[in-house]
């Protein structure tokens, strides 16, 4: 079991650190060891998030990239470690424990429904919660990093989701810049730099990796290929930056774990304990959110207990929230809505599923959200150009 270190050794600590150097303020310390003096003295501080590339892949797989060769050590995510939670901690600089969104799924109880929340619709689809002017602020009410800092700042994302409601809660204080392919990526991400002669701060989102990891598995040829892709343009990007003043930091929001279908449990095939549930499973096929019926939880318990003992641990919600899982001090006031009764975390490579009505069904080969070192850690790159 590998839990996040909130205290100075996490992805939260690390915004910490960029907030700290560019003139913020955080309640939580600046990463262990890491100093702060370049970012200050840098006329731009980069960060490029390759969603998924975690630092097990980095070290086991691409020890010839030149993301290698800058490695400075490992982070852990966020819990759990999911692109909704760990992004939304990149752009607020807090944890769930703040910010409020706990997995993909999330119950929503302000709304009276379960949520696709990064989509900002619900579960079974249909149009985005703005169309009834419920926008994403109402939910997690944080300040974004762009607008704590003291440098002039740009969110480089992919162009679908440049204006969404999402994005849009999430940059405010910053210029958008989208891209559709990965040299627009990093053109976009040399637009902002020289846009003008201000010290800046920009954040550069790339997802593709990820994406391929869930269709494909990380050891496949689909994502080998994308990844030497990325790794030989961001070598020569790199290089096109040299004597720019620019203080580089590559990471990623979670890693990746390769399941099978004999490793996913599809709750349609055990009644018993899907009667037990008031709602569908919310958070993440890795850490899922049971919300259980009163007069149930007894059947719910012996069932985990006896038929998914080899599946995951059971954990009560509150216990997991008082353990500081989801972060430090106050917690955001609806978190324990949004975390279920229960908490079954996922042993080995196993999944845990349910559909709606009406919903696709799908297989997904790589998978995050859990608490195994393949999904917790992602790496600390760093150089100076």
């Amino acid at each position: 079991m590998h839990l996040p270190n909130y205290t100075n050794g996490s992805i939260v600590n690390l915004m910490s650190s960029v907030v700290h150097a560019l003139g913020g303020t955080s309640d939580y310390q600046p990463l262990v060891d890491f100093d702060l003096t370049p970012l200050r003295e840098s006329k731009t501080v980069l960060i490029l998030l390759l969603d998924g590339v975690g630092y097990d892949y980095l070290t086991t797989h691409g020890k010839n990239s030149v993301l290698y060769r800058h490695l400075r050590g490992k982070m852990t995510s966020v819990f759990p470690s999911t692109t909704a939670a760990a992004m939304t901690a990149y752009f607020t600089g807090v944890p769930p424990q703040q910010h409020g969104i706990t997995g993909w799924f999330v119950h929503l109880k302000e709304l009276g429904m379960v949520s696709t929340v990064l989509r900002w619709i619900p579960r079974f689809g249909g149009i985005p919660f703005s169309h009834k002017e419920v926008f994403p602020p109402q939910i997690s009410v944080q300040q974004t990093v762009f607008e704590r800092i003291q440098r002039e700042s740009w969110l480089v994302t992919p162009l679908r989701i440049k204006n969404s409601d999402t994005t849009a809660a999430s940059s405010k204080g910053a210029y958008r810049l989208g891209y559709n392919t990965l040299v627009g990526y990093l053109r976009q991400v040399k637009k902002a730099l020289t846009a003008n002669d201000q010290p800046k701060f920009i954040f550069a989102y790339w997802p593709v990796y990820d994406g391929l990891c869930h269709k494909h598995g990380t050891t496949s040829a689909e994502v080998t290929y994308h990844f030497n892709d990325l790794n030989e343009k961001l070598t020569a990007f790199l290089d096109s930056l040299k004597g720019t003043n620019t203080h580089v930091i590559i990471t990623a929001d979670h890693g990746m774990i390769d399941t099978d279908k004999a490793h996913t449990i599809d709750i349609r095939q055990h009644p018993e304990f899907q009667e037990t549930l008031a709602l569908p499973l919310c958070g993440e096929p890795r850490t899922a959110y049971c919300y259980v019926r009163p007069s149930k939880v007894d059947q719910f318990e012996q069932y985990v207990r006896y038929h998914f003992a080899d599946v995951c641990d059971l954990h009560y919600g509150e216990d997991v929230i008082r353990q500081n899982w989801y972060g430090l001090g106050d917690p955001h006031p609806k978190l324990w809505e949004r975390v279920g009764d229960y908490v079954l975390t996922m042993k080995d490579n196993y999944v845990m599923r349910d559909y709606l009505l009406g919903e696709d069904e799908y297989f997904l080969t790589g998978n995050h959200g859990g608490i195994s070192s393949q999904e917790m850690y992602v790496p600390l790159i760093t150089l100076q150009c």
